[in-house]
């Protein structure tokens, strides 16, 4: 029998989510629903920390995402807590020292999100090199009429391409811009078994390329890696493309080098206070901007719906996560 099967909801596995996360907002809890009773935190009139004191004894797993932070304060009122399941490919959002030292699994949304992720890149890239949606503008403004051609663009193939963080989107990003002709370099936190030149120094690694792509996660030492040093160091024909997390780039100085033209352009899915931006961005044509949507297709949060029932059927019945977070 499978998880769920033919169970009374009282006897259904219990499930806490703190906040729906974006596919629960989409298409709703049926898909988790039918096999796990949810705990809908944020439907309850209590306070969160009462809410959770009162199932303290009896939830040992967690459907989470980035509006619902996995904190040290969180995990104390959950002692019995045994999993952490996000519906993200960031972990950013859930204290993963502290769950590992109390021995909680996580688990992620793998490979997923990995093809819509590097798809969104390089389309942000071409955008920006090839200036797409600035000559969407031209001629939607009738300026094709009245001022004639539009200015030349930039080639994609050729190019050197630096990505920073060769992991699941990244990689998927070094194979779509080979197929373009790139060439392809990277930096990541250990060095990879791929023929892709690495550079330990992001500074090295942006002086080496034409565009950067940002694929990393979110971490203490990834916060403003991209500073003003490195953005000089890709110069006045460089550009930068974050699918990351914002505030990888040092929003402040990417805006300065922008205006000042010490880079070329930006291709940006992320920002460091979302959903507020610089406005600076709107009127900058070199500039392509994106709601944090970059894996935000139906297809694949239909595939992440899958995924997330799997982990938890997997963890309620004593088998191996589809997707655990390690330590690599």
């Amino acid at each position: 029998m499978e998880i769920g099967e033919d169970l009374p909801p009282k006897d259904l596995p219990e499930v806490l989510v703190i906040k729906p996360p974006p596919p629960m907002i989409l298409f709703g809890d049926e898909f988790i629903a039918k096999k796990f009773k949810i705990l809908k935190a944020w439907e309850s009139p209590l306070p969160l920390d009462q809410f959770l004191t009162n199932y303290a004894h009896s939830v040992q797993a967690v459907l989470c995402s980035g509006a619902s932070p996995i904190s040290p304060q969180v995990l104390n009122l959950l002692p019995s807590l045994r999993l952490v399941v996000t519906a993200s490919a960031g972990i950013n959002h859930i204290d993963l020292p502290e769950c590992r030292r109390r021995g909680i699994a996580v688990a992620n949304s793998g490979n997923v999100l990995s093809e819509d992720g590097a798809d969104a890149a390089v389309s942000l890239l071409i955008d920006v090199f090839r200036r797409i949606s600035a000559a969407d503008g031209y001629v939607k403004q009738g300026l094709w009429a009245s001022r004639g051609d539009y200015p030349l663009a930039s080639k994609l193939g050729g190019k050197r391409v630096g990505i920073v963080g060769l992991g699941n989107i990244g990689l998927q990003v070094a194979k779509r811009l080979e197929a373009f002709g790139c060439n392809i370099l990277y930096n990541s936190r250990k060095k990879k078994p791929v023929s892709y030149p690495f550079f330990s120094d992001v500074c090295e690694l942006a002086a080496n390329s034409d565009a950067l792509i940002l694929c990393c996660g979110f971490t203490d030492q990834t916060r403003h890696m991209i500073n003003r040093e490195v953005l000089l160091a890709l110069g006045k024909e460089g550009v930068i493309v974050n699918v990351g997390r914002g505030a990888i780039i040092d929003e402040k100085e990417m805006v300065q080098c922008l205006v000042q033209g010490e880079i070329a352009g930006a291709g940006l899915d992320v920002f460091e206070n979302e959903p507020n931006i610089p406005k600076e961005f709107f009127t900058m044509d070199n500039v392509v901007l994106s709601p944090h949507a970059a894996v935000f297709t139906s297809e694949s949060f239909l595939d992440l719906c899958e995924l997330v029932v799997g982990n938890l059927e997997a963890f309620f019945s004593n088998k191996p996560l589809l997707s655990p977070v390690t330590d690599e």
